[in-house]
């Protein structure tokens, strides 16, 4: 291991003591930096959910907001009825079923669009698969609750040490999953479609069978941070879950971070975190302008990212990743 992995090993190592050690020092039933903390850690999850599907796979989704209610309502169901016969209410195993739940979804929407759609018209047959989910959510009778949606037993917990500590699971779960399997066969084969698509089936490469995977499983992370929302929350109701920031959100994270790194979401994620966080607190009434603004700013003047333009720098603007969709 040479001195700059040795480094970055290190400050990783810092970074997460720090953050596992915060719940302990900071009094977590009224210190807003853990509840920012817990919010950054989701959209970290959601970010990288996102990023292994467009930025490494070059297929663009607009409906992980629709995977995210999925995650949320199974939860919802699936405790309500205790399906699991656990009797936990914060349960493991009721989690790991939303996400299921989603990547099912994902793999039942996957094969037909991306077997006949491409780009835009892909992107938008994701967003019209939000609008089917919340007419199907909205007219669900009594087993998805309607339009005012479903309740789960409000105040479990008084602390948010388990929803902090679970979205920071989640956070280095998802950033994980994208570094191994970006650094697997399966990640040269989505690098190839990423590329090109044509020339990856015409090498070897099942494009429909790897396109699907990394929907699944970007579906699968989506829906467990939905889940945890859910606990959270409490109240599952298609107005709160299968609103597009759920989407557009992530989407931002990684454009500004950098799509198509690993490190990329995450300090979108952390840093748009803070700036909505901000703008909501003192601007509430521009919040959503102020998001817009934003949006078109990131695009027009740092299109492939923070961290991309900082690897250029370093390289003299030389040898630089090219851009992904």
């Amino acid at each position: 291991m040479n001195k700059s992995n040795r480094r970055k090993l290190l400050s990783a190592a810092v970074l997460l003591a720090v953050a596992v050690g915060l719940p302990f020092v900071l009094d977590t039933e009224s210190s807003y930096a853990v509840y920012f903390l817990f919010l950054a850690f989701t959209y970290v999850a959601l970010s990288q959910s996102w990023n292994l599907f467009a930025g490494y796979t070059g297929q663009v989704s607009l409906g992980h907001h629709a995977f995210f209610a999925i995650g949320a309502y199974v939860t919802g169901v699936v405790w309500i009825h205790d399906l699991t016969g656990t009797g936990y209410y914060f349960d493991p195993l009721t989690m790991f079923l939303s996400g299921l739940g989603s990547a099912l979804l994902a793999i039942a929407i996957g094969i037909p669009l991306l077997s006949k759609l491409r780009g835009d018209y892909f992107a938008l047959g994701t967003l019209g698969l939000g609008e089917i989910l919340r007419v199907l959510l909205i007219k669900g009778g009594s087993f998805t609750g309607g339009a005012t949606g479903l309740m789960l037993p409000a105040g479990a917990y008084t602390s948010m040490k388990p929803y902090y500590f679970t979205s920071l699971i989640l956070a280095l779960l998802s950033t994980a999953a994208v570094y191994a399997i970006v650094r697997s066969r399966i990640g040269l084969a989505l690098g190839a479609i990423r590329e090109d698509e044509m020339a990856a089936a015409a090498s070897g490469v099942n494009v429909l069978l790897y396109k699907v995977l990394a929907f699944a499983v970007s579906g699968f992370f989506a829906g467990l941070c939905g889940s945890l929302q859910a606990y959270y929350l409490f109240h599952i109701h298609p107005e709160g879950f299968l609103n597009l920031n759920w989407t557009l959100y992530p989407i931002l994270m990684c454009v500004l971070g950098g799509s198509g790194t690993l490190l990329g979401p995450v300090l979108g994620a952390m840093f748009l975190t803070a700036v909505f966080s901000l703008a909501n607190i003192y601007l509430p009434e521009v919040h959503p302008i102020f998001s817009g603004a934003l949006i078109i700013i990131v695009m027009l003047f740092l299109p492939d990212g923070v961290f991309r333009l900082k690897k250029k720098g370093q390289s003299g603007g030389r040898g630089a990743v090219s851009p992904v969709p």
